[in-house]
């Protein structure tokens, strides 16, 4: 087994945690209302579902993309790069909805308004089944060079 595919196991695992562990804060959360007058342990539930599911595209994006771009000898160019090369393999059905989710991710990373962060919590609400049904693409896609590297 090379350093590559190493890499790219150690990553494929990370994987397959963020998404369960996104799961299952996206459960617990896609049943309550948003209202301006959040619970503590709602608004807990909430930020540990927007933490998730920052970490989850990340892994995706900027870790297995990435990875899979060196494989296929591709250039790194840019993150919008990355996404419209994986939407070309097939990786993912849409480089616009992933393009939504990176820009999704930087809010979550950037936000510091508390009348904002509904919005955040709605967005990531609508966006985290893209993001997860995306994940079994990705590692099937990943799991073609088992034996190829």
């Amino acid at each position: 087994m090379t350093v590559v595919t190493e890499n790219l196991n150690i990553e494929l695992e990370n994987l397959a945690s963020a998404k369960d562990a996104l799961q299952y804060s996206y459960e617990k959360c896609k049943t309550i209302k948003l209202h301006e007058s959040l619970s503590y342990e709602e608004l807990e539930r909430f930020e540990a579902l927007t933490s998730r599911f920052a970490r989850l595209s990340d892994i995706i994006i900027q870790k297995v993309l990435r990875l899979l771009d060196f494989i296929d000898l591709e250039d790194t160019g840019t993150i919008r790069d990355r996404i419209n090369r994986a939407e070309k393999k097939e990786i993912i059905k849409s480089a616009e909805e992933f393009v939504q989710i990176r820009l999704l991710r930087n809010e979550i990373a950037h936000e510091y308004k508390a009348d904002t962060i509904y919005d955040i919590f709605e967005k990531v609400l609508t966006y985290t089944p893209v993001l997860l049904e995306h994940v079994d693409q990705v590692m099937a896609y990943a799991n073609r060079y088992d034996h190829e590297i």
